[in-house]
């Protein structure tokens, strides 16, 4: 039977084509709008992590009050016996220190005086000890642009754009003003060892990196950190997993009343990612939910305009003895027929144009210059197994229902009428 349907549908192509390509389009657009989503919602918690939250970030009760002020009076004391403490209870997590800091960059001439001056937002870590993970966890030495990196004492990689907003090149000299944990006046000289690339418009505005001890010794925070970021192995976030590892950790050392006890939160935790990580989950089912209401309606009013077509043929299967069951199930099979075909096609096309996206990207930094968000100025689609999948749902789901409402007329024929029609 199945194969008598498929070539009715092969021999009468105004019966399969405009369902076929109509099928097909939403489901490329389906395949499409979750492959670019899903990059986008995966990029954006990757970048967050990578730069900001970790997988879990540790810090003083009263540093979490006011972080965006990166209050460094606040921060973690005897940071390496926690460090220590941290990596023999959970090995399964990388830990590493950081320290965030802001002030002036000050960049003098041949003479000595000042040549250029700006505000910067600068990241201490460990980028010198042989067992770090923090070049592979930011990607620095794939975004190095000029120079290279860090390798001995009081050397900083600065972003690509401020470098050149100050007029700054690899070798030049460069005066941290910033203040102290005691919050007395700090200066201190780096040099420039490299500049840097991150993609990202708000990093590359005014950042630099600096190896997190000489940035302990400019800023009077021996054996601190402003906080400690923890990942996972495999660098892959896992939600459940973060939130149960700071319950365990806040269980055993946050303390209500200590605003220098330490408090773990996971990345959904943080700046309001949770919510982003939420609709992230939901959202292919709010794509499949759109497109098979968008698409069930189109093949709704097809399969009206294709049964007023049909209503001779339709009319002699029925005069003949055909039940009206039978002709209103074979009537959903040729349904599932063209949903199958058109699904396979648009899947087909839109894993094509995400395959191609996945390496190539978006370059949207012409429209993120005043964008302070953590999220990169290229983005990408990402293709998974629910990709493969996804588009089948609502192209053969939409195919279906469209067919049973159109196909309720069968039900509403009388015999007096197919006589009429058969005159015709």
């Amino acid at each position: 039977m199945i194969m008598f349907l498929l070539k009715g549908l092969i021999r009468d192509k105004s019966r399969s084509l405009f369902p076929v390509l109509m099928v097909s389009t939403g489901v490329f657009l389906t395949v499409f709008l979750y492959g670019f989503m899903q990059g986008i919602f995966d990029d954006f918690v990757k970048v967050n992590a990578q730069f900001d939250t970790g997988h879990v970030k540790i810090m003083t009760h009263a540093y979490k009050e006011l972080f965006d002020q990166m209050p460094n009076d606040l921060a973690i004391l005897e940071a390496e016996e926690m460090l220590t403490q941290l990596q023999d209870t959970e090995k399964g997590m990388i830990w590493t220190p950081r320290i965030q800091f802001g002030g002036l960059l000050d960049i003098p001439d041949k003479n000595g005086e000042t040549k250029s001056q700006g505000p910067v937002m600068g990241i201490g870590m460990d980028l010198l000890s042989s067992d770090s993970k923090e070049k592979e966890i930011l990607n620095l030495e794939d975004g190095i642009v000029q120079g290279r990196m860090p390798q001995k004492k009081n050397e900083i990689l600065i972003s690509e754009e401020f470098a050149k907003k100050l007029g700054v090149k690899v070798g030049d000299a460069a005066t941290l003003i910033s203040s102290t944990m005691h919050s007395s006046m700090a200066m201190y000289n780096f040099r420039v060892s490299g500049i840097v690339r991150f993609g990202m418009t708000a990093l590359d505005k005014s950042t630099i990196i600096a190896d997190i001890r000489d940035v302990r010794v400019a800023l009077d925070m021996r054996d601190a950190a402003s906080e400690i970021l923890g990942y996972s192995r495999d660098m892959i976030y896992d939600d459940d997993g973060m939130i149960k590892l700071a319950e365990r950790f806040n269980k055993k050392f946050f303390i209500e009343d200590d605003e220098f006890s330490p408090i773990m939160l996971s990345l959904g935790e943080q700046r309001g990612l949770g919510e982003y990580i939420n609709l992230g989950k939901s959202f292919s089912g709010i794509i499949i939910s759109i497109f098979v209401i968008a698409m069930s309606i189109v093949l709704w009013n097809s399969g009206l305009l294709n049964g007023i077509r049909r209503y001779g043929e339709i009319g002699v299967r029925l005069a003949i003895g055909e039940a009206k069951g039978t002709l209103y199930r074979r009537m959903i099979y040729e349904s599932i027929i063209i949903g199958i075909i058109g699904s396979s096609a648009g899947t087909m096309a839109g894993l094509l144009i995400c395959y191609y996206l996945q390496h190539t990207g978006i370059d949207f930094g012409n429209m993120m210059q005043k964008s302070n968000v953590l999220i990169a100025n290229v983005m990408r689609t990402r293709v998974t197994t629910t990709s493969y999948v996804i588009g089948f749902i609502p192209g053969v789901i939409a195919s279906v229902i469209g067919t049973m409402f159109s196909g309720i007329g069968i039900y509403r024929r009388k015999t007096s009428q197919l006589f009429k029609e058969l005159e015709v």
